[in-house]
């Protein structure tokens, strides 16, 4: 295999300006970051350290200021232990049904056996009266409803006491674990070369494993994946409809072969590695993602490629652990081959080799078509004033959805925030990829958007890790987690405070971290009306922290599932498994509808209706 050496010539200048070395062969064009900040008016620029921290007053009452330029915010302070303001949107039956849900999930054998016991009743009840049963207990608790027109009610009342919703249409299919593992290796390649981590395994090849609080998408075919775009559509629609500020939720996995992910994360991963050897060999290991800076005059790169390569150019951006292989525009183009972009550096010989020998035409289409589908949804997203969050995945997968995210981001992310990336804080490098990206938002003036959550894979991520042997990835221990998730969250809070251009939800149901949250933002003076700020709890539960956040003032969203009973059983059955953790840790939840209900009795309110 002939390969042509390209020696790029090394640019001597101060370390602080140089941010790209790029190594190119014939016509040169370039997407990289801009090294400029953000103008102001005047033409001046605006230096992120230089802004200063507004810090809030004290006050005893709930006030939103009419300004939110103002240099004072008044502070503000939420009682989770208002019973009243926390379920005046639930009736007494409501209440009742969430306590004997909340029973039953604390019970191992009901959650154990759940999808036998649901099958059993359906035989035994028959299927209309296990509809009735199971929308008078578990689906009525965590579905909104069977479709868009059945859910509007919910919807509305939601609203009206300051609560949004993220629709998720929540059917799944039913496979058993020896189909969903022929489904992951179908037409798997075998190439020596690919490491462990980035290779399908069949003792995980049935994804759902170990996983409770997240949907598992499997290939099929591109027809089906055609379907479930068209179902992302429908939620981005209507969650226009519902509110003017709605956002919505897609998954890079039900979009196309999970095996170009797959592809795609090595490459990432393999060049960011190169970065660090670059960076190790000019002793700075060890360092923050950000204070890495690689001195140009101290580097002797000789890299390669192909000459029977189409594609025009390969970027690779120094600025701190940052690459920039791709161009989103050139991987939607029709004329772009995309197997000839998946190349890595071999550290030895210093050229850049393919990670695969050979992909076929209908390789090829699939993987266009993925991203075209992925492009679809966020050009519709625009149009309907709907905000995108690109849930996380297993980290074999999360690399190359970070960086779709992120070109979404640089593309849709240019007057407000449109597109969110998931952050999964139980990751070791979770503050780093935070960063990292933070940065290029500045950079290039873009807004950025982030979802923080604790994370879904932890079990299955870990037995992996340990089954096939590369580093287990994911934090030491809980309270780990918690520092990460707490740091990760106060590092978008400061950006958010001193430039406005940053964006988070907080989706969490620790009562700790939203209390955390709102300590912060009184320190900073952020006004919940500013709208920067968003927190995001699941549909049935953790009301007590929802609906007082919302009469707050604050946008709070429940992700608001809904499908048909028996289409929905899947899901049903990842919240009673989550619920049972979540139940025996703390009986927090079940004690407040106690004490809310025995209020309304108290009081003589047993026909208590919500008033809206």
């Amino acid at each position: 295999m002939s390969y042509n050496k390209v020696v790029p010539a090394l640019v001597k200048s101060s370390s602080d300006n140089i941010k790209r070395i790029c190594l190119f062969h014939g016509r040169f064009r370039s997407t990289v970051a801009s090294t400029q900040r953000d103008e102001v008016e005047g033409g001046k620029e605006k230096q992120v350290d230089e802004c200063t921290v507004v810090k809030a007053v004290q006050a005893d009452l709930i006030i939103q200021p009419k300004n939110t330029t103002d240099a004072q915010t008044q502070k503000i302070e939420i009682d989770f232990d208002n019973t009243h303001e926390a379920y005046k949107s639930k009736d007494n039956i409501e209440l009742l049904r969430s306590l004997l849900v909340f029973k039953l999930c604390t019970f191992d054998f009901l959650v154990d056996k759940n999808k036998e016991l649901m099958d059993l009743s359906k035989k035994v009840f028959g299927q209309r009266l296990f509809e009735r049963l199971m929308k008078m207990t578990f689906y009525g608790q965590f579905v909104a409803g069977e479709d868009h027109n059945s859910i509007k009610p919910l919807i509305h009342k939601n609203q009206a006491f300051g609560v949004g919703s993220v629709l998720d249409y929540s059917v799944e299919e039913d496979l058993t674990q020896e189909e969903a593992e022929k489904k992951e290796m179908d037409r798997q390649k075998s190439v020596d070369h690919r490491e462990k981590k980035y290779k399908a395994h069949r003792q995980f090849g049935d994804r759902r494993g170990g996983v409770v609080s997240a949907r598992t998408y499997f290939y099929a075919d591109e027809a089906k994946c055609d379907n479930q775009m068209e179902t992302f559509l429908n939620c981005i629609k209507a969650s226009g409809g519902a509110s003017v500020d709605g956002f919505s939720a897609i998954k890079m996995t039900a979009l196309g072969r999970p095996q170009f992910l797959l592809q795609f994360s090595e490459v990432l991963v393999k060049w960011r590695r190169f970065f660090n050897l670059l960076a190790a060999q000019q002793g700075k290991s060890g360092m923050d993602a950000l204070e890495q800076k690689l001195e140009l005059e101290q580097l002797k790169i000789v890299c390669a490629y192909r000459t029977e390569f189409d594609f025009e150019y390969v970027i690779f951006i120094m600025s701190p652990r940052t690459i920039d292989l791709l161009d989103w525009n050139s991987l939607i183009n029709d004329r772009t081959s995309i197997s000839n972009l998946l190349v890595i550096p071999n550290v030895e010989t210093g050229q850049l080799e393919p990670l695969l020998r050979k992909f076929t035409v209908e390789e090829e289409k699939q993987m266009k078509r993925m991203l075209q589908r992925v492009d679809v949804l966020a050009k519709h997203a625009v149009e309907n004033g709907v905000r995108l969050m690109v849930d996380a995945e297993q980290t074999y997968f999360q690399p190359a959805i970070s960086r779709l995210t992120l070109e979404m981001q640089r593309i849709f992310n240019r007057e407000k925030p449109i597109i969110f990336n998931t952050y999964q804080c139980y990751l070791k490098e979770a503050y780093d990829n935070v960063s990292v990206d933070m940065e290029l938002s500045r950079r290039e003036g873009w807004y950025f958007g982030a979802k923080l959550v604790r994370g879904a894979y932890m079990y299955q991520e870990r037995s992996r890790a340990e089954e096939i042997g590369y580093e287990d990835p994911i934090n030491p221990d809980y309270e780990a987690t918690n520092r990460m998730y707490h740091k990760c969250l106060e590092f978008v809070l400061e950006e958010i405070n001193h430039n406005r251009k940053a964006n988070v939800m907080v989706a969490s149901h620790n009562e700790d971290t939203v209390k955390f949250t709102l300590e912060k933002m009184n320190q900073m003076g952020l006004s919940p009306t500013e709208n920067k700020v968003y927190f995001g709890q699941l549909l049935g539960m953790c009301d007590q922290i929802s609906f007082p956040l919302g009469q707050a003032g604050f946008p709070v969203y429940k992700y608001v599932p809904y499908g048909p009973v028996n289409e929905v059983i899947p899901y049903l059955s990842r919240r009673a498994l989550e619920n049972r953790g979540f139940m025996k840790g703390s009986q927090r939840e079940r004690s407040l509808l106690w004490k809310e209900l025995k209020r309304r009795l108290l009081n003589g309110q047993i026909l208590y209706k919500p008033v809206y």
